[in-house]
């Protein structure tokens, strides 16, 4: 009896943990749905479009990709990129297993039956005992022999604890130690397996699949090889030994007793099923709702800027509106389970009662067969309940592993860890491809080259050039051997690369591509990568650094470093996030050149550079090519005009090649690249130097005196203005929420469900009077049991009553039940829905400071949005119910018994703690063992994810064997550091399994004493021991919703900040004036500001400028002088430390925001665009309706209406998850037609070309510069060639203007823009 309902709860608790996302799969989930067919995405912008594509999608896993090509094409590109399904079983999860882990094993599963089968024996002593009372009572006898019968039996009690602790404790230890061991192993395996794959293989995968793979699916199987599959097999030795023990008391009563059981398998099975379904709909919703989110709060600039925070809470509500539906009905489902569950015990009990007396008049039983049969038969039915949530980890388990062994078992058709193939005596660097054909694997529709014969001469330096998809990174790809060609071979020093081996040949190659990535650990480590595999790579410390020093020298980065505090030790922060682009840059070029390789490729190395650190890190390239072969591909052709070789590109095919001058002279396809980079050179000056007015004879600007402006020179102390506001300001308090506090709002949040919540709360209170009902119920008809013989006429008749009363508990139980889980499910969801909703919105409220913070990442909000509001339902809902309805049971029973029989309830309430906190420990232990596993093996996971996901990198350097040692260390070492914890928490789970034995002995010994001088009778004895042992023992239970209470207090107290936090630029405000017939004038007046997570780096320092309506203003200087931080103040994205920013000559401030940025536009250098339909996008641009008209004509302004139109789908095209359906060019335009949709009068462009190749940034200048037209537009670049006739062009220098002017005028002054022009000039050699 006492177990029946913590196996209830630890089923309810597994279906809770079906609707919450776990950790580890949430981090998965939001990126395998990047992965997934968008329209599913889009569906409710799109029903009809999603229909199609997936339908579609369907298809393409149906029909081969490789189909259309030559069986010989086909089978080279399916080597790369097919991988064999593996089947797994229960048994191959433990294939790295040694004949001593299976021995240990072996013993382990012994100990799990031996605690499982102590379980139902107990239910033999305790029938024993109500014998030995009943005889006592019905036909008198020695008080002192009753007694000792009870001590006698009472011993049997302590020895079954003793050994329920040891036999439980040994095998929950062997399970989860060995787990660990062997999950280890599988780990090691499977990243080992994984860095050998080639790289087409990792085109294939989404981002995210290696990285969950490593992760969650890891922590799968681990969980469905530890302490799951102990408690399968003691829960099985429950069972059987349940129907042995009731087979042997008594048959006949046995069978007919598991009529109950059958019912309740099937009840359970059945329901089971709907709720996990419902479960899996309702996380479906979801996570679609939480990509979108996720959207959202990485493009938040985008969406504040457009004033779109309403629409896309709007579209985020619809998900939302899904996941609720499907969750009040899994509640429900969930109600009648629980509800039918119960009406089958208490009718268990009837049925027991009333048969078993039947059975008694005719000498069949006695009263220990019928109590032993009743309860074992309880005990079983619910061991077999417990099994099913195990078995359901187990088999998440199995399937999870095949897909790990599936990479595992996979060869690679290029593996960089063999030592096969050819290792030449030396290297001169002779490279040609020879009629090369090449097809990506991940892109089998496009042929990327054709007939592709290009020779590249040892020492000589050689670039490659084209628009972007000309194959120039293919080669780059090829000569690495990431890739095997179709046709045609690829040689050095006249040996076919597929005849060489694979890690020599990439020892003797370095590459630095367009985002280089750094690992995450010292400068000095990193550059150190680049030895390996040299014969350096095992040399001295000393040696090393001295190697480590000279590469940096060579590579202009020694001066930086030494800046820095800890110089070569400076740790760079994950994927190098700490540095600069142009530091990494350099650290990347020191690590490819300190092997000193015969062979180097730079794939576009400087694109992502501004002008100066560009003119410094092709200084280093300059040097590093030096004596040795380098092929380089650039898109900004002042890089590379002084090659040995220009090779133009397009489609896969050569159009022309030569060096710079003899490329202009043929004036092709080269010619109109450099024409289109082309900056005007300065015109000489006819008569007087035309300057304008604001310009003084210095070329600075002076401006008029305005009294208003805070005297912002250097005041005294010699401190700029902004390091003292900085100063002065008082950083907010942080605000500490009681758990009290918490309760009102989430009261206050559900409000609207109130009523449903206190009919929900009232029948838990009757859920949870049943225990000492039931009590009373069953004493009485212990009691009628004791009648002798000749009375059983009266006997029947009493035990008829108890029964009838028994059907009569079950019934209003059920009901009750249903009434109780259903309604506070239902109320439970309301709540999640009302605070995923107000919580994007406040979110999406803050400013865009608040995003800036570290602990505001897009990830850790979308994961606050998906798990606090889940959390939050741990202190309402059906958990709410749970609680009450304990509590009642606790209270109900104190009262009860102290009132019936107080001296034997004070003694078993002095138990009641420990009883209760067996329930929590034991609970509280199983989700211990879950979540430590997890958090252990968190950092060793993203040591992995940072390898995987740089795999070119890893491949390149052939890192492979470094990368595996330090996991392998890693993994070994968490293995042997849990072992502690896992004893500990071992030892402490037997205890709670036993300690339940040694209190039953204690009852009935203590209770025997009184008996015997017939204080008490029995009656009062078993009201008061049923009601206070069995009564704690289910209300332990309560506590294995713990770890959900701590959750959601947490997650309430995050609720609460986050709903209490007012942004410095409030987006809701209706505060401010709204500015009327606006002209485009804006002005900076001495602004000085710093960002608000960085306060000591000052960024502007007194910056003044003005642009006057109608201009085209240019903003130019070299990375972190300020360029965008102005873009963002005028977006009023960051509000200044001292200054004003005037627009029509009112201060921005005292501006309703939301009116103010309704005049603006922003066009970012990544346009951001949302998953849906082209035209969707469009209309994200303003709040108000537009028609298509409109649309049609800001799309032709945009030069991309045609394109459109062009397309199957034309406007209801979808645009894929962050724009990804869409090239670079494409997104650009459509970014620009949602800029222009707003009808702006001010347009601000950051950076809006840079990104794009020459042929791209053709077309989308052009459409900018149409945009431009007739509106004050203010531009932030780097290519200065995009910007030569702007209207002023304003130099920026450590956070102020240095110089401005027009193009000719700032070409005159000969100063800091003068050398930015010549930097990035493409004359003649």
């Amino acid at each position: 009896m006492s177990l029946s309902v913590k196996s209830i709860e630890s089923e309810k608790k597994q279906n809770s943990l079906a609707d919450e996302p776990t950790s580890s799969s949430e981090v998965s989930s939001s990126e395998k749905q990047h992965d997934r067919d968008n329209s599913t995405i889009v569906k409710i912008h799109n029903d009809k479009k999603s229909k199609k594509g997936k339908g579609k999608e369907k298809e393409k896993e149906d029909v081969d990709v490789f189909a259309h090509l030559p069986e010989h094409e086909a089978s080279i590109l399916r080597s790369q990129v097919d991988v064999k399904p593996s089947k797994a079983s229960f048994f191959s999860m433990y294939r790295y297993a040694t004949s001593f882990d299976v021995a240990i094993l072996v013993f382990g599963n012994l100990c799990s039956i031996i605690s499982g089968a102590l379980l139902p024996t107990m239910t033999v002593v305790f029938g024993k005992l109500t014998q030995t009372f009943t005889n006592y009572f019905a036909y008198g006898g020695d008080p002192n022999k009753f007694q000792s019968d009870i001590n006698h039996f009472t011993l049997y009690f302590v020895y079954l604890g003793i050994a329920e602790i040891v036999f439980t404790v040994v095998e929950t230890y062997i399970h989860i130690e060995r787990g660990e061991v062997l999950v280890g192993r599988i780990r090691q395996e499977y990243l080992a397996a994984t860095l050998r794959q080639n790289i087409g293989y990792f085109d294939k995968l989404g981002s995210g699949e290696i990285t969950s793979r490593i992760t969650a699916d890891t922590n799968l199987v681990q969980e469905g090889m530890s302490e799951k599959v102990g408690l399968c097999v003691t829960s099985l030795a429950t069972f059987v030994a349940a129907f042995v023990i009731g087979f042997i008391k008594s048959w006949k009563l046995t069978l007919i007793l598991t009529s109950i059981v059958v019912a309740i398998v099937l009840t359970m099975g059945v329901l089971s099923s709907f709720m996990i379904k419902f479960s899996i709909r309702s996380l479906d919703g979801y996570s679609v709702g939480g990509t979108l989110a996720e959207e959202v709060f990485s493009s938040v600039r985008n969406v504040q800027a457009f004033g779109v925070q309403d629409r896309l809470a709007q579209d985020y509500d619809k998900y939302l509106a899904i996941t609720e539906k499907w969750g009040s009905l899994q509640g429900a489902t969930l109600g009648i389970m629980l509800g039918a569950l119960w009406f089958f015990i208490y009718n268990d009990y009837a049925l027991g009662f009333w048969q078993g007396s039947r059975f008694m008049v005719t000498g069949d039983v006695d009263v220990s067969d019928i109590i032993a049969v009743l309860m074992s038969l309880l005990i079983g039915a619910f061991s077999l309940g417990q099994i099913a949530p195990n078995v359901k980890s187990i088999t998440n388990g199995i399937s999870a592993a095949a897909n790990i062994f599936a990479t595992i078992d996979r060869t690679s058709i290029i593996d960089a860890t063999t030592d096969e193939g050819e290792v030449l005596e030396s290297v001169k660097g002779d490279i040609e491809l020879q009629d090369v054909k090449f097809i990506y694997p991940s892109r089998p529709d496009v042929t990327v080259l054709e007939h592709m014969s290009l020779k590249i001469p040892a020492g000589s330096t050689v670039a490659l050039v084209g628009a972007s998809g000309s194959g120039k990174s293919t080669i780059i790809g090829l000569v690495e051997r990431f890739y095997l060609p179709l046709a045609g071979v690829v040689t050095l020093d006249g040996k076919d690369l597929s005849t060489l081996n694979t890690r020599w040949l990439r020892h003797n190659i370095s590459l630095v591509s367009q985002e280089p990535t750094l690992f995450a650990c010292s400068i000095y480590e990193n550059i150190q990568h680049g030895l390996i595999g040299t014969p350096h790579e095992h040399a001295s410390e000393e040696e090393k650094r001295k190697l480590v020093i000279a590469a940096c020298e060579s590579a202009n980065a020694w001066d930086f470093i030494q800046t820095l505090p800890e110089g070569l030790d400076t740790n760079v922060g994950e994927r190098g996030f700490l540095m600069s682009g142009g530091q990494k840059q350099r650290i990347a070029i020191a690590r490819a050149i300190v092997s000193n390789p015969k062979i180097l490729l730079l794939d576009e190395a400087t694109s992502a550079l501004d002008t100066k650190s560009e003119g410094i890190v092709q200084d280093a390239l300059d040097k590093a090519s030096k004596k040795r072969t380098t092929i380089v591909i650039a898109h900004r052709l002042s890089t590379i005009k002084d090659a040995d070789l220009i090779v133009v590109m397009s489609k896969g095919v050569i159009v022309e090649q030569g060096t710079h001058n003899e490329l202009l002279d043929k004036q092709g396809m080269y010619y109109e690249l450099v024409e289109a980079q082309k900056i005007e050179k300065l015109k000489k000056p006819a008569g007087d130097e035309n300057v304008d007015d604001d310009v003084a004879s210095d070329g600075k600007m002076e401006y008029r005196e305005d009294t208003n402006i805070l005297d912002i020179t250097r005041t005294k102390t010699r401190q700029s203005v902004s390091s003292l506001v900085v100063k002065d300001r008082k950083l907010p308090e942080k605000k500490t929420y009681t758990v009290w506090s918490s309760i009102k709002m989430l009261a206050n949040l559900g409000t609207p469900e109130r009523h449903f919540t206190i009919l929900g709360a009232a029948s838990a209170v009757i859920n949870g009077l049943a225990y000492p009902t039931q009590s009373v119920f069953f004493a009485k008809c212990v009691t009628a049991f004791q009648y002798p013989p000749e009375f059983f006429g009266k006997m029947r008749a009493q035990v008829n009553l108890y029964a009838g009363l028994f059907f009569m508990l079950a019934f209003v139980e059920g009901v009750a039940y249903i009434f109780t889980i259903s309604v506070l499910s239902y109320t439970g969801q309301k709540l999640v829905r009302r605070i995923r909703y107000q919580s994007f919105r406040q979110m999406l409220r803050q400013d865009i400071s608040y995003f800036d913070r570290e602990e505001n990442t897009t990830g850790v909000l979308t994961s606050t949005l998906s798990k606090d509001a889940q959390s939050v339902e741990g202190l309402s809902g059906a958990t709410l119910g749970q609680i009450l309805n304990s509590s009642v049971t606790l209270i109900a029973g104190l009262i009860l018994s102290i009132a019936v029989a107080w001296k034997l309830a004070l003694v078993c309430t002095a138990c009641m703690p420990i009883l209760v906190g067996c329930g929590f420990l034991r609970f509280w232990l199983l989700a211990q063992f879950q979540n430590r596993a997890k958090k252990a093996y968190e950092k060793t996971a993203s040591y992995a994810c940072e390898a995987t996901s740089a795999i070119r990198t890893v491949a390149s350097l052939t890192r492979e064997d470094n990368v595996l040692q330090s996991y392998k260390v890693a993994i070994e070492s968490q293995v042997s550091r849990s072992r502690v914890s896992t004893v500990r928490s071992s030892f402490l789970y037997g205890l709670g399994q036993g300690l339940t034995f040694f209190i039953m002995a204690l009852g009935f010994w203590y209770g025997s004493t009184l008996l015997k001088v017939g204080e008490y009778s029995s009656d009062q004895f078993f009201i008061t021991f049923i009601s206070v042992v069995f009564g704690s023992q289910s209300a332990g239970t309560v506590f294995s919703f713990a770890p959900d209470m701590g959750k959601a207090k947490q997650a309430a107290q995050n609720i609460h900040a986050l709903f209490d936090s007012l942004p410095e630029v409030d987006a809701w405000s209706n505060d401010g004036i709204a500015p009327k017939d606006v002209q485009g004038n804006i002005e900076f007046r001495d602004i000085h500001f710093r960002y608000p997570t960085r306060p000591e780096v000052p960024v502007l320092r007194g910056l003044n400028l003005s642009i006057k309506k109608g201009q085209y203003v240019a903003l130019v200087g070299s990375s972190g002088c300020g360029k965008s931080t102005t873009i963002g103040l005028i977006e009023s994205f960051y509000l200044p430390l001292a200054g004003k920013i005037l627009l029509d000559g009112q201060d921005i401030r005292e501006l309703n925001v939301n009116e103010y940025r309704s005049h603006l536009a922003l066009v970012q250098q990544e346009p951001v665009l949302y998953a849906g339909s082209i035209r969707y996008n469009i209309k994200l641009g303003t709040p108000r309706d537009v028609t298509d008209e409109e649309i049609f004509a800001v799309c032709r302004q945009a030069n991309i209406h045609d394109f459109i139109i062009s397309l199957p789908d034309g406007y209801d095209t979808l645009c894929g998850s962050k724009g990804s359906l869409l090239s670079g060019g494409q997104k650009q335009r459509v970014a620009i037609a949602r800029a222009l949709i707003r009808e702006p009068k001010v347009l601000l462009l950051d950076e809006a070309t840079s990104a794009l190749d020459s042929e791209s940034e053709k077309i989308v200048q052009e459409a900018l510069d149409k945009a431009a037209k007739g509106r004050t537009t203010i531009a932030v670049a780097h290519r200065l060639s995009t910007i030569q006739n702007a209207d002023v062009i304003y130099v920026f220098e450590d956070g102020k203007v240095l110089e401005s002017g027009t193009h000719q005028e700032l070409l005159s002054n000969r100063s800091k823009y003068y050398e930015l022009v010549q930097l990035q000039a493409l004359e003649r050699n």
